[in-house]
């Protein structure tokens, strides 16, 4: 009989932006918002230059972290421009680049503690 694997919610952030990172996303940020809010305990941020880009993220997050649980809700997905994927203790928020803009989450959580992405998931800079 195997035993379920829990993650903290730390480790679910970082999971989530590692697999955004895996689809190439852009402007990935990690933020602790729970000092700050009780709606959970960290941010997920991440961009998509379309809504393929976007979409395809919001699944590679979604199947890489089944094994750990069932988002508790998922938004606009379809769409392709602004996606929620909600566990609880992480919200991810995946955006088309202009829509991120346009809401502006960053300056809005500007308060939350950033958290640092392991230099092993991040892409950008990095030779293609």
């Amino acid at each position: 009989m195997s035993e379920k694997v829990v993650l903290t919610s730390h480790e679910r952030a970082v999971k989530c932006a590692a697999l955004a990172l895996d689809k190439k996303a852009l402007n990935v940020k990690i933020l602790e918002i729970g000092r700050i809010s009780t709606i959970a305990d960290f941010l997920v941020l991440a961009d998509g230059q379309s809504d393929r880009q976007v979409q395809a993220i919001v699944d590679s997050v979604r199947k890489g972290l089944k094994k750990f649980g069932k988002p508790l809700d998922l938004e606009g997905e379809q769409e392709g421009k602004w996606a929620v994927i909600d566990y609880g203790d992480v919200i991810v928020h995946v955006f088309q680049q202009e829509v991120r803009r346009y809401y502006d989450l960053d300056d809005l959580w500007s308060r939350a503690t950033p958290v640092e992405i392991p230099a092993e998931f991040l892409w950008e800079g990095k030779g293609a």
